[in-house]
């Protein structure tokens, strides 16, 4: 008998070593996909930069104060924490905002095959922009969820584990959108 209550206690013990060891190394695997997540939503705004220092170029000849445009985005480019790249993405969406207005006082610009075919790159790269921000946040969701639930946040709390942020829209995007026509 006192070989079976052994048994039984030796088994829980590895039982209880084996969840261990698999919720640690789910906490690590979600921590790489943040952080591939976050590399997804870089790439995506090197891509969105690198297609708007192009627009500058071919709307540079129209209208010489975009260079205060590149200028600033360039700047902006070198963040690296979340909020710098939320920041860094309001300012990129305030840059294009400023082409379209010089695009709508040149109308010899919105006819330009070169200027069409970039901003049909733009329109992928949001896509893009918007997939990456979803994977992010799904990835961060799964993450927190798993740090306040039961038993999963015994360990989190173990390890030393801190909520991650979403990435957020920008406050001026979260209003309706009015329409005039």
């Amino acid at each position: 008998m006192p070989y079976v209550v052994l048994a039984l206690v030796l088994i829980l013990f590895i039982l209880a070593v084996i969840w261990i060891i698999r919720t640690r190394n789910f906490f690590a695997r979600l921590i790489v996909k943040i952080g591939e997540a976050e590399s997804g939503i870089d790439i995506a705004l090197t891509k969105r930069y690198d297609i708007l220092t192009k627009l500058l170029d071919v709307t540079k000849g129209y209208a010489e104060h975009e260079k205060e445009i590149f200028t600033q985005t360039a700047a902006l480019r070198s963040g690296s924490t979340l909020k710098e790249k939320e920041e860094y993405n309001s300012a990129l969406n305030e840059a294009f905002r400023r082409i379209n207005v010089v695009a709508e006082n040149y109308p010899s610009l919105t006819a330009d095959r070169s200027f069409k075919e970039l901003q049909m790159s733009i329109s992928d790269v949001e896509e893009h922009l918007q997939a990456a921000r979803r994977a992010y946040n799904g990835n961060v969701s799964i993450f927190n969820q798993k740090l306040i639930t039961f038993p999963s946040n015994i360990i989190a709390d173990s390890m030393g584990l801190e909520p991650v942020d979403f990435f957020q829209a920008e406050e001026d995007k979260r209003q309706d959108v009015k329409m005039q026509f």
